[in-house]
């Protein structure tokens, strides 16, 4: 692996990371208002992408031969959340939609770049 490849693979790991981190604080912020049973979907979406992410960082980490296609499968679960939670005008969701457009397009571009 080159030196660019090798850049490329820590800036999805850390945009994987950030994502993860922003949607589990999105995720139990939401749990935490007075409207959980609206923010229902959010929760939900926000919960399954952290879990991508994470997931998806420990393949790239391992230079796992499953890699390209769970940063596909991220990139898809980042899209879902970012559109959700751009529905919400709560400051924490705005910045969870920002984190999952960015790891989004990371992954993408890791995705397709095998």
């Amino acid at each position: 692996m080159n030196t660019t490849q090798q850049s490329n693979f820590e800036a999805c790991i850390q945009a994987c990371l950030d994502c993860l981190r922003d949607c589990e604080y999105c995720a139990d912020t939401c749990l935490s208002g007075d409207m959980v049973q609206m923010m229902a979907e959010c929760i939900k979406r926000c919960r399954d992408c952290s879990d991508t992410c994470a997931l998806c960082a420990r393949l790239m980490s391992r230079n796992s031969d499953l890699y390209t296609q769970m940063c596909g499968v991220c990139a898809e679960a980042c899209e879902l959340c970012a559109s959700e939670c751009e529905k919400h005008d709560s400051d924490h969701c705005k910045r969870c939609a920002k984190s999952c457009r960015r790891c989004a397009q990371s992954c993408r571009e890791m995705a397709s770049a095998a």
